[in-house]
């Protein structure tokens, strides 16, 4: 009786807590932004929106987010307000607040430039590998054990300046290859929830056939 009054009491549901996963997709929040390379990861929280009728609706933590689940698990999809470089300080507080193992069950989506438009790249732990907007998450949280789906949007040619790069938008095949790739990626969210990040990797990881 205590713990249910508690819990009344607090506003929280007890249910809210724990065994649940985090999906974070990065990218940047204003509309001119919308479609870049850099922002795949909040196309791809978008998809799961749709595909699995999860509304984001919450705005707290930095962050716009939703709650809801994918198979037989609860979830929470999170795009952070934060602007890239500082995504971290929207993914640890909602990762504390609702008692999150952030070595278990944190995803994290992300654009990656050394890999060719269309492919994958599912890891359970890691470096930043350059990308800012890991490298704060990474800082934040004070470890890298969390899981990652990077989306390849393709090599920076020599002649652009990488920030243009990751700014601009995809075109001609392209623009078909990375939204394959956005299907593809949440596809490999589903799999590392219900299977685990190894069999995610075994599926997902590698050149498009």
């Amino acid at each position: 009786m205590f713990e249910f009054l508690k819990a009344l009491f607090s506003g929280k549901n007890k249910e809210e807590d724990g065994n649940m996963f985090v999906i974070v997709g990065l990218g940047n929040p204003e509309k001119k932004y919308f479609g870049t390379r850099h922002n795949v990861g909040f196309d791809t929280i978008d998809h799961l929106s749709d595909k699995y009728n999860i509304g984001l609706t919450e705005t707290k933590f930095k962050a716009v987010y939703g709650k809801g689940r994918i198979g037989s698990e609860r979830v929470i999809l999170l795009k952070p307000l934060t602007y890239m470089n500082l995504s971290g300080e929207a993914v640890a507080p909602i990762c504390n607040y609702f008692k999150i193992d952030s070595k278990t069950n944190l995803i994290v989506i992300s654009d990656d430039v050394e890999l060719d438009v269309g492919n994958l790249r599912v890891r359970p732990k890691g470096s930043a590998g350059g990308h800012n907007g890991l490298k704060n998450i990474i800082a934040q949280l004070g470890h890298d054990e969390f899981s990652r789906v990077r989306i390849g949007v393709g090599k920076k040619p020599k002649q652009w300046d990488m920030v243009d790069w990751v700014l601009g938008h995809f075109e001609g095949e392209d623009a078909t290859l990375i939204e394959e790739s956005i299907e593809r990626a949440a596809e490999a969210v589903a799999c590392i929830i219900d299977e685990g990040t190894d069999s995610a990797m075994n599926k997902f990881n590698g050149k498009v056939k």
